[in-house]
């Protein structure tokens, strides 16, 4: 029964996702060339907060829980899991004064209006996953530019979403370079539950009454030994993992 539901919904999400992305490609393309960074940023945050409430459509409910501050003088690497499309709208809007940026495969820097445009233009970096030595290159890019203007880099380093919610091996090499190219971050672990379960038919129909939780534990000082670190990261990251 509540797949069948599911699809009515889904098509009347989907019109107004659509809509969406349409309303604000223009809007980010007059915030940038107008009106500079911040301002782009500002239609960014506002859009994704624009899906989230969409979501709301297919019955979707969020919990956000952050277990301290984080610091807005530091630069910041955000490491979390990755379950779903739906990851990336709680990280822009709920740690949008971190200003993040995106470790994002090449693919979606083109063809979908909004997110290409952002991807391209605001901050984040493309990387092939076919060509080792462009995605370390672009993800060192990213590194040196956190480090300079004190914002956020995201990274999954799954590298590809979990279908059911269980997490991937680590692939842990971009965050290592993150690390090299950004020795002031602070390493902050994330970790995004439910939010596979919209996608659990597939791309459609999606998933309804679902709750997604996102948690950002307490970030972390890089030290002498970073692949301790690591460890330290990944475990804090999949020991809160709760598929319910």
């Amino acid at each position: 029964m509540r797949k069948i539901l599911a699809y009515p919904l889904t098509v009347v999400y989907f019109i107004f996702f659509g809509l969406l992305l349409l309303i604000f490609h223009p809007i980010q393309w007059i915030c940038l060339n107008v009106f500079g960074y911040e301002a782009h940023k500002k239609s960014v945050s506002i859009m994704n907060l624009g899906i989230l409430r969409l979501t709301h459509l297919l019955g979707t409910r969020y919990s956000f829980a952050k277990e301290s501050e984080l610091p807005r003088d530091r630069p910041l690497i955000l490491v979390a899991n990755h379950q779903s499309m739906y990851d990336i709208p709680m990280i822009i809007w709920f740690l949008r004064a971190c200003h993040p940026k995106f470790v994002s495969k090449m693919e979606l820097g083109k063809g979908i209006p909004s997110v290409s445009y952002n991807l391209r233009h605001g901050g984040s970096v493309l990387i092939n996953r076919k060509d080792s030595r462009q995605a370390l290159t672009e993800i060192s890019k990213l590194g040196k530019y956190i480090e300079e203007t004190k914002r956020a880099a995201v990274i999954f380093p799954e590298g590809t979403r979990s279908r059911d919610g269980h997490p991937k091996n680590f692939q842990l090499m971009g965050l290592r370079i993150l690390m090299k190219t950004a020795p002031s971050a602070l390493v902050v672990p994330i970790t995004i539950n439910n939010s596979w379960k919209m996608l659990r038919y597939g791309k459609f129909p999606h998933g309804i009454a679902s709750h997604l939780k996102m948690q950002v534990h307490a970030p972390m000082e890089q030290n002498s030994d970073p692949e301790a670190l690591l460890d330290k990261v990944e475990k804090k990251i999949k020991e809160s993992i709760k598929n319910s």
